[in-house]
């Protein structure tokens, strides 16, 4: 079996198939998973999305819900030993944008997280910058913010994959 790569990264629009890709590369690994949620549950909608994820996932993959201190996580289960899925980042971006903390800190806190993480680790991200321009600053900060962390993690990862109709297309 071919070991993962140290950083992969999945990325695609909504509702491409990225989420199930990316848990079947982890499934590949034969050592410790985890699966970090970076998801907050805030309706009806998502507890369903959520609940579809892990139906699909094997009972033994350790679960971390983490919405913000992602970068701690990252370093705290790579330690063990364990290869790591984080889905998703665009997630993890939108809740640090909501708690109004300082989006370039900690998009760097994350990036210097990498640097203590044994790996492998894979990382689900929207790519929303093919749409229209958004109509709100709100938004349009988000896109620019999501584009830059998709560009940073993607030329420090070894493996990057862009997923369209559940299919992989390798961007690197």
């Amino acid at each position: 079996m071919t070991p993962l790569p140290a950083i992969t990264l999945v990325l695609g629009g909504a509702r491409s198939g990225k989420s199930r890709y990316a848990e079947e590369l982890l499934d590949r690994h034969t050592g410790a998973r985890t699966y970090i949620a970076t998801a907050e549950i805030r309706d009806a909608e998502m507890a369903e999305r959520v609940k579809l994820h892990r139906d699909r996932r094997d009972p033994d993959w350790r679960l971390v819900e983490e919405p913000l201190a992602l970068p701690q996580a990252l370093v705290s289960e790579t330690e063990k030993g364990a290869a790591v899925l984080v889905d998703c980042l665009t997630l993890w971006l939108t809740n640090v944008m909501l708690a109004e903390r300082d989006v370039v800190a900690e998009c760097a806190a994350l990036e210097q997280a990498l640097g203590q993480c044994g790996g492998p680790i894979i990382f689900v991200a929207n790519e929303v910058g093919l749409g229209i321009v958004p109509d709100n600053k709100l938004a349009r900060d988000f896109r620019d913010h999501a584009g830059r962390l998709n560009q940073r993690l993607a030329a420090r990862a070894d493996h990057v994959l862009f997923v369209a109709a559940g299919l992989p297309l390798i961007l690197k």
